[in-house]
């Protein structure tokens, strides 16, 4: 039975990759590169390929030449190569073609951020653009406008924007509608902190109470529509039937007048 001989160190050892661990990532197409990311290195942690990143090209120095250590270096190369290779067959073809003259891994995903993370800088200003002009309007539902700030918060939260839920609650409480200036002062003086799930609690309770007002008011307002109506209704033809009556009893004393006159 052969004695397992000790390698140089455990970073240097060949690597194992496993397969079928998990499905392979989309193609990146210079989208969203931080999820893309994400994905990537879940996908070469379950192939125990993640650690070449980030690690530098192993370099023997003068009096290290000797099998165990080659063979080490041969064997991080390899390993390198596989792992550079994932990465680059993750990219769209596009993409494959710019950046697989990269030597190492390191290199690679290095070149990636470079290119990408700095593009990913002008997205978080659109983002806090899209927020600070965010406003809400009376003519769609409070919750579904909440509802959308709400996600524009989560992708500033994504791109690494902390924001605390006390600023929240007060960008959302700003934010509302001019039909709920009354409503948005007195949250304003409430002096008792909420955090966002209370107010949107608050917020679908008092927009609820305003819609079943909204649904009492309106039978109301067109019942007094038809009662007005009726009246003056009404009150137009009252004047045309006396109109007629006087005319007819003119008519009739005239015919009177002259049938006595001829007799």
């Amino acid at each position: 039975m052969a004695s397992n001989g000790a390698g140089p160190t455990n970073s240097a050892a060949p690597v194992t990759t496993s397969v079928n661990h998990t499905e392979k990532p989309d193609k990146f197409n210079g989208l969203d590169i931080k999820r893309w990311q994400q994905k990537m290195l879940f996908y070469l942690t379950t192939l125990n390929l993640a650690r070449f990143l980030t690690e530098e090209v192993p370099i023997l120095k003068e009096g290290e030449q000797n099998a165990e250590s080659v063979s080490a270096v041969e064997a991080w190369n390899h390993s390198d190569f596989l792992c550079r290779n994932y990465v680059l067959n993750g990219l769209a073809d596009v993409l494959y073609n710019v950046f697989c003259e990269n030597k190492t891994t390191k290199e690679l995903w290095e070149s990636l951020d470079r290119k990408y993370k700095t593009e990913d800088a002008g997205a978080k200003k659109f983002l806090v653009g899209r927020f600070l002009d965010f406003k809400m309007q009376d003519s769609k539902p409070v919750i579904s406008q909440v509802q959308e700030l709400q996600l524009i918060l989560h992708d500033i939260h994504a791109e690494g924007m902390t924001l605390s839920e006390s600023f929240q609650v007060a960008a959302i409480i700003e934010k509302l509608p001019p039909a709920w200036k009354d409503f948005k002062n007195f949250l304003k003086h409430k002096r008792k902190e909420m955090n966002v799930e209370e107010l949107i609690v608050r917020l679908r309770i008092e927009e609820d109470n305003r819609n079943s007002e909204r649904r009492l008011f309106t039978p109301n307002v067109a019942k007094a529509n038809v009662v007005e109506h009726g009246d003056k209704y009404n009150a137009k033809r009252k004047p045309r039937s006396s109109g007629k009556d006087s005319k007819l009893g003119a008519r009739k004393g005239t015919f009177k007048k002259k049938f006595v006159g001829k007799c």
